[in-house]
């Protein structure tokens, strides 16, 4: 327990030193959301079906993007699967999540 508590301190000094980097980070990240967002737009109708689908998509696609690209450099190194890929994937994924629902707003009309 000690050992989490210290890397705790340790990780949130990091993101404190590094909060310009990580806000450029979240940006590309939501921007990349959003590109493959607009992009979907051409392929789904605009009713409720086509928008959950295009949206679905566009959330599962970068941090399986995110995921792929560590995990196939991994494996022309090593030519085994990368451990780790889907706790990669998971934590791309609640970032990007974390991000969205904050910058949220409602559509009234």
């Amino acid at each position: 327990m000690l050992k989490h508590i210290a890397a705790l301190l340790v990780f949130s000094t990091l993101i404190l030193m590094a909060m310009p980097q990580a806000q450029i980070g979240l940006h590309v990240l939501l921007a990349g959301h959003d590109w493959v967002a607009e992009t979907l737009k051409q392929v789904f109708s605009p009713g409720i079906p086509g928008n959950l689908i295009r949206e679905l998509l566009a959330l599962l696609a970068i941090p399986v993007l995110v995921g792929l690209i560590p995990s196939i450099l991994y494996w022309l190194v090593r030519r085994e699967w990368m451990p780790y890929f889907f706790q990669l994937v998971w934590v791309t994924w609640l970032i990007q999540t974390a991000a969205l629902v904050i910058q949220y707003t409602p559509v009234h009309g």
